[in-house]
């Protein structure tokens, strides 16, 4: 682990031991010694990466129960052998996906977010990929998430620009565009590349 990551390892253990205490605890004085290093925790990042503490605290101060890491879905979508991307506004592009939400599940949700995104009607078909975003992804979050690839199979449907994309198109492996590196990778695309040939693909997990 870099130098200037073992910090964060420390904040994020913090939060998730004072999470902990908050869930199971019923002093009321211990539940408020937790609250503090819950604070203290927040207070590391926002001096460390320069992220303003009220941000930090909405994004980290505001879970309730036993702390888990957050889901986030990647669909793998080919034809004629190119994958398809989405650019985003700020001119990257990534596998439409995102944050599955609390009323889906993995499918359901990888589904939706490719209409939301490509404007694509898709069917899940096999997994890919459950990996550990911090091991894989940069910047390093202070916080864990789950990065599920999904193969999907194109149904119907067609792109038009929405509040997330601006523009959907597919790419050989060999002319991948610019890339939102905190959400997919080379690797990343190179690794659904393989799946997609394979279809004795073996599911990779961290």
């Amino acid at each position: 682990m870099e130098h200037n990551e073992r910090w964060l390892e420390w904040a994020k253990e913090l939060q998730f031991l004072s999470q902990v205490g908050l869930t199971y605890s019923k002093d009321a004085f211990d539940i408020e010694r937790f609250k503090r290093i819950r604070e203290i925790s927040a207070e590391m990042i926002s001096y460390q990466s320069g992220i303003p503490l009220k941000k930090v605290k909405d994004l980290f101060c505001n879970e309730t129960g036993f702390q888990t890491p957050k889901l986030d879905t990647r669909a793998a979508i080919f034809d004629n052998r190119k994958i398809l991307l989405v650019k985003e506004g700020n001119g990257k592009w990534s596998l439409p996906g995102g944050w599955v939400d609390v009323n889906q599940s993995i499918k359901s949700n990888i589904i939706k977010e490719v209409k939301e995104e490509a404007g694509l009607d898709v069917k899940a078909v096999r997994l890919i990929a459950l990996q550990d975003r911090n091991k894989h992804n940069k910047p390093v979050y202070a916080y864990g998430i789950c990065k599920i690839f999904v193969l999907c199979e194109i149904m119907g449907g067609c792109f038009s620009p929405n509040i997330e994309t601006v523009e959907s198109k597919f790419w050989g492996l060999d002319e991948i565009p610019s890339l939102a590196e905190d959400k997919n990778n080379m690797k990343q695309i190179e690794m659904c590349f393989n799946a997609y040939r394979n279809e004795k693909w073996e599911v990779q997990f961290d």
